[in-house]
Formats: structure tokens, sequence, C-alpha cells
């Protein structure tokens, strides 16, 4: 019996005496305990709580725990009900001649779930007839197809998985989709769009990931909106590049597209939390129907263009965050390690304490690139204002202009993915391919003012 269908959580003689009685979760059961009799729906359990309570939903709706005792007695009073069966009995929509066709793929995350109450289990919820069952919208804007490609938490992923999600989205592209809709968690789903604006080159329609901080069964949702504004864009937009999809304020009526290599979460639960730093956003969707476009340099849809893929990525870099009493001997560690690349978060400008140069110095001897961004989001870093920039420069460590410091992280992956030549990286690096530097760093005021963001 498998633990995601049967009993998960339950462990040890409280799960056999369940397995005796044939229970799953979502059952009905009643439970006779200490000459009390008990009815409800049996609720999963966490796995890392302790194996001798058994948990059930009241008719009430309040949960209980009951204690496992040998006089337990517990028998199936209604089995759970397929829970999608009402969503496979739903007639699939037919393609339909002067609809667009979009691709939906599922990576995991808050937006692809939503919690079963009669369990209280938090489930994926992804084929065509589940997403147009829970959004019908989706229906009159286009065909949709749907495949999960992985359903994890977005921290756990890694290059392999920027490598399936690339691979598989140039699958529906040259299948035929007008556009590629990713659904993904949102802690990190900076770190893939970028992933992605640098292995799919040359492409011919959007592709857009899209998060939620909220499930699509909770009253504040920002699910809903954010995923049928994706599909309206990947079905209509002019835009062919990688975007992130989000809510564009704390009110539920427009949906804004950052650049994938721009982008970045700077809140840990509001549903505005992402914003695009040091450029405009792509465009915006106002209650998931109408398309604005915000700016004008970007690619434009053209489905005779042909995606080419160069999705290989090197690990073997890192990122570290100066702070004072930084201790050098990480930089010393990696270089030990076989890393061949550093990302540097510098104060201000870019800088770092004189206390770190040396190991910079034996890093650089070594031919380890070394690379500077800064710890601010907004402005670039400049290394020839101050003595210790002009110092840096010559030890040769490499300043990224405005680069945002995960994508110089996630570029840096990739640019030695495709050559272990480091002149040939270096190049790559201070070379603008996915939009990752501008050319002026735009003041935040007059961002705002500009578009009203």
């Amino acid at each position: 019996m498998s633990d995601v269908n049967g009993l998960r959580g339950y462990r040890g003689k409280l799960r056999q005496a369940l397995e005796s009685a044939n229970a799953e979760i979502g059952d009905e059961i009643e439970v006779i305990l200490d000459k009390e009799v008990y009815k409800g729906i049996l609720l999963p359990r966490s796995e890392l709580e302790d194996e001798w309570h058994l948990i059930i939903k009241l008719k009430n709706g309040y949960n209980i725990g009951l204690r496992f005792k040998e006089n337990m007695r517990i028998k199936v009073t209604k089995k759970k009900e397929a829970t999608l069966e009402r969503a496979l009995k739903r007639k699939r929509p037919r393609k339909m001649k002067n609809l667009p066709i979009v691709s939906i793929l599922g990576t995991g995350g808050t937006i692809a779930s939503r919690v079963d109450y009669r369990t209280g289990a938090v489930r994926s919820v992804f084929t065509p007839e589940e997403l147009i069952e829970i959004f019908p919208e989706l229906e009159d804007i286009a065909f949709i197809k749907t495949k999960i490609i992985m359903n994890k938490y977005s921290e756990h992923l890694r290059t392999a998985d920027w490598i399936k999600i690339a691979k598989e989205t140039k699958k529906c592209v040259d299948e035929g989709a007008n556009g590629v809709v990713i659904m993904h968690g949102t802690d990190t789903i900076g770190y893939t769009a970028a992933a992605l604006s640098f292995s799919l080159q040359n492409l011919p329609v959007p592709i857009i990931l899209v998060g939620s901080q909220r499930s699509s069964d909770r009253p504040s949702s920002d699910a809903a909106l954010n995923l049928i504004s994706a599909v309206r864009f990947a079905a209509e937009g002019p835009v062919a590049e990688v975007m992130v999809a989000m809510h564009e304020n704390s009110s539920d009526s427009s949906v804004v597209f950052h650049r994938g290599t721009r982008v970045r979460k700077n809140h840990t639960s509001r549903r505005d939390a992402f914003q695009t730093i040091d450029a405009l956003p792509y465009a915006r969707v106002i209650n998931g129907k109408k398309i604005e476009v915000l700016s004008r340099d970007y690619r434009h849809r053209n489905m005779n263009r042909k995606l080419v893929l160069k999705a290989n990525f090197d690990e073997k870099v890192a990122l570290l965050k100066f702070h004072p009493c930084f201790n050098p001997d990480l930089i010393d560690f990696l270089v030990e390690k076989g890393y061949k690349g550093i990302v540097i978060e510098g104060t201000g400008l870019g800088h770092i304490g004189e206390y770190v140069f040396d190991a910079i110095k034996r890093a650089v001897l070594k031919g380890v690139l070394i690379f500077m961004t800064s710890q601010c989001i907004w402005g670039r870093t400049n290394l020839r204002v101050y003595d210790t920039g002009r110092y840096l420069l010559d030890i040769g460590v490499i300043p990224l202009e405005n680069m945002i410091p995960e994508t110089a992280l996630v570029k840096l992956m990739w640019c030695f993915g495709q050559t272990k030549d480091e002149e040939k990286v270096r190049e790559m690096m201070l070379k603008n391919i996915a939009g990752e530097i501008t050319d002026i760093s735009m003041p935040r005021e007059v961002l705002e003012s500009e578009n009203k963001l």
C-alpha cells in the first residue's frame, strides 16, 4: 500500500491496525476506544511525529487525535471517493482551429497544489481536466496541454533539473506550442528563469515561469490570476523571452512579466514579492485579459524562428557574500576543492576588506576566475572610484556591471558548461546574452513614475 495514497505518516502497531481494517487516508472510519465511539475521516500525519496517534476529522470539522491502545478497534464505514472522479468524467475540450496551444509544465510548488479538505492533505493538481475544473477561464484562452516533469520544492532543484526543464520546454516548442508556461515554486524561480534564459536561445514564443505564494484554494490565493494571466500572455503576448509572471501589487488586478535574468524575490510572503531590478518589466496583464507591453527591449514572437538549446552547466562555481570579519579561508577552500570560478557579493560599488586580498591573489594565480557583483539591489559595480576597487582590478577581479548576483552565479555555471577555456568564459561573462546586463541603471523612481508600477 503506497504511502502517498494509503497511510502516509502512520507507522508501527497503529499502521498494522489500520492495514488490518483495510483503511486508507480519506476513508470514513469508526474507532472504538475505551467504550467510546469516534466517527470521522482518516487524515494523514507528518512522518516526523510519533507513531501512536491516529488523526480523524469529525463531522463538525474539528480534527482530533486518538492515542493507540491494544483495545482500539477500527472499522471502515465508507471508502473514499476517487479524488479525480469528477475531473476525469469531464469531457476533454477539442482543439478549436482558432485557439492557440499552450503547454503547461509542472515542476512542483504551491501553484501546482491544493488542499483536500476531506483529508487535510496537499496534493498536486495537474491533468488538463483538473486545471480546467479549477480554472475554467483557461478553456477560452487556449487549448491546454500539460505534463508533470517533476514534483519538487524549488529549493531542491539543481542543474540537472534545469537541464530537464529546458529540454522539455524545447520539446513543447518543437511540437508547435504557441507558448509554454512552467509552474514552479517561488523560492528559486529566479535561478531557474536565469538558467532557461541562457539555455533557450533564439526563442520563437514566450516561455513563462509562474508561481504563487498561496495555494489555489486559499481565499487570498494569487494562483488563479497568476496562472490565467500567464496562459493569456503565452497564447497572445508579443514577447518571445523567458519571463516570470507574478502579482504586480497587493490587489487582484494585474500580473507583471519580469525579465528572467533581472527578477528578484524581495519579500518572503507578499503576493507582489517579485520585482524587475534596474530595468522595466516586459509587460503586464490586467484582470487576466488585457495585455500592456511596458518595454520595447524584447525579442518579438516569430513561430518561424528555430529554438537553439544550450543546456549544459558546471556546478564547480560558488557565490560568496562578503561581510565584516569574512574568513578568507573560504576562498582557499574552494580553490583546493577545484572550483573554477567565484562570484562575490561585495559591498556598495563592489568592495571587500583588504584582509581578503591575499586569498583573492592566490586564487587568481591558480586560474580561478573571480567576479564582483554588489549586495545592493539597485545600481551597478564600479571598481574605479575608490582605492579598494582599483586594487581589486589590479589583482584580477572582474566587475560584472549591474548583473544580479544570483544571475551571475547561474551564468557562470552555464559558461563553464559551454567551454573550459577561461578566457572565453571571461568574455562570455562580460557579454550581454539574455538581458542580464543593461547599458544604464534606471533610477527606481523613474521606473515607477514612467510605468506606474
